[in-house]
């Protein structure tokens, strides 16, 4: 299969994809291999999520694991930049395959060491083209329709309703436009923004109808709820704390993420964080909490093409925006009390890869100031004048009891159902809501870090939390909570 995209390259190899035509006479490989009157769309690329199928990785297993991961981010990096710069869908595909299947391998052989070996993952090498103007996959969410028993009020992502539209490539654009040149709210998008967003990742906020009796931050309410709340002030990331690793995903892989992470509280996380150096650590919490609170940063589209690792490099082009507010809230459970979660528990809300995944772990919530009641999971918000765009993280309120972290990051968390009921073998714990505000420019200006792949599609968006707390504190936090009292 061919692609019907083109590639403007801009100042540090950041790349915009644009769907052409390929009419009669023009000069394009789809035109001179005798598709002249094929209209083709761009396509980004799919591929099985090893990590997320990964079960039990032994400890032995997990630095080769861990750059085993990172290494298949970055083939699928190289592959759909390849894509974009022209070469042919198949001959990707195969190449992509080929790096995959000898990664793959490796790490069922570094697992197997010790563990079973999961043979399963080998069936995981091939990677498939998908439209851009596809959107989610398979329980994709219209961000419109109603959502207030749905994912982010702790509820299983999986129970909402309706199909996710309009997540489409702008196929109106024209190569050679300054890459720096943003439109107003009317206008369209960022002009050059490498892989996305589309205009069709936006709407106004207005037009958005209420669809949540409460917003995502709010405690629960009832005779057997756990109506207190915790929060601890851990700053804005006025110390500008910025890597593209990921210590939970990836530990001891620099630029495991390949996307820029945002920081409060814990000041030593980096890719090489283990808990005894968590537990040492400074913090720009208040209250001594050495918890670890990090999400992809927001950047402003504005052509700035920074070339280090995460940024440019990764495709994230754009300033970085310094949240206005960030609030850190624990809140109890509606079937009952909370107990405390272990320090050091791990774990990732929303799925950084949704756009190609699918939105069974999608997790993030975008809304704006004074309209919280409308809540967003597959759109960017645009705010009128004086209203600040907010992401809301809702994290996992079940624990089974047992492990601080799982093969895949996910299986040792899950939600209640939306009376607070946890699953079989699982138990209440706080529930951590991250809250962040930005001021941003009007109009469709702003995007969250993404694999390139991912088109920095808003459903992409996720946040990661390591519990560092010191006991005692925990033991407050839980006391509040149970007791039904709002304490910092």
């Amino acid at each position: 299969m061919l692609i019907g995209a083109t590639a403007l390259l801009l100042g540090g190899g950041g790349l915009a994809a644009y769907a052409t035509t390929a009419l009669a006479g023009n000069n394009t490989p789809d035109a001179a291999a005798g598709h002249a009157q094929h209209t083709a769309s761009a396509f980004t690329l799919s591929c099985p999520d090893v990590g997320e199928r990964l079960r039990q990785v032994p400890r032995s297993a997990k630095l080769p694991v861990s750059k085993g991961l990172s290494a298949l981010d970055k083939q699928v990096h190289d592959a759909y930049h390849s894509m974009m710069g022209g070469s042919g869908g198949g001959s990707v595909l195969n190449g992509l395959q080929t790096k995959r299947e000898k990664t793959i391998k490796m790490m069922v052989s570094a697992i197997a060491k010790d563990a079973k070996r999961p043979g399963y993952l080998l069936k995981m090498s091939g990677c498939t083209m998908k439209p851009v103007t596809e959107g989610a996959g398979e329980g994709g969410n219209d961000s419109t329709k109603s959502v207030q028993d749905g994912w982010y009020q702790g509820q299983d992502p999986n129970q909402t309703q309706g199909q996710d539209q309009g997540q489409s490539q702008d196929p109106g654009q024209a190569q050679g436009q300054d890459p720096g040149q943003g439109q107003d709210q009317n206008g369209g998008q960022q002009q050059g923004q490498p892989g996305g967003p589309s205009p069709d990742d936006f709407v106004d906020i207005n037009n958005v109808q209420p669809n949540a009796d409460a917003p995502p931050f709010a405690a629960p309410q009832g005779d057997n709820a756990s109506t207190g709340t915790f929060t601890t002030e851990c700053g804005r990331n006025e110390d500008g704390h910025f890597n593209s690793d990921n210590v939970i995903v990836t530990p001891g892989v620099s630029n495991g993420a390949h996307h820029t992470h945002d920081y409060v509280g814990n000041k030593a996380t980096d890719a090489f964080a283990d808990d005894n150096k968590l537990a040492q650590s400074d913090t720009t919490c208040d209250n001594g909490d050495q918890s670890t609170h990090y999400w992809p940063v927001l950047r402003k589209l504005d052509g700035n093409a920074e070339q280090k690792p995460g940024a440019a490099q990764d495709a994230n082009v754009g300033t970085t925006l310094t949240p206005a507010t960030v609030t850190l809230t624990f809140r109890g459970s509606q079937s009952g009390e909370v107990r405390a979660m272990p320090r050091f528990l791990k774990i990732i809300t929303g799925d950084a890869k949704a756009f190609t995944n699918g939105t069974k772990n999608a997790n993030a919530s975008w809304s704006c100031t004074g309209f919280e009641d409308r809540q967003l999971k597959d759109k960017y918000p645009l705010c009128p004048q004086g209203s600040q765009v907010v992401r809301t993280f809702a994290f996992q309120n079940c624990w089974n009891g047992r492990d601080i972290d799982s093969g895949n990051h996910r299986d040792h968390m899950a939600f209640s159902d939306q009376n607070g009921n946890c699953p079989q073998g699982f138990e209440a714990v706080p529930q951590l809501v991250q809250r962040i505000t930005y001021d941003v420019p009007q109009g469709n200006s702003f995007a969250v870090d993404s694999f390139p792949e991912q088109l920095h599609k808003p459903v992409t968006d996720h946040g990661d939390f390591i519990n560092v707390m010191p006991d005692n504190l925990m033991s407050k936090a839980v006391e509040c909570i149970n007791d039904g009292r709002e304490c910092t």
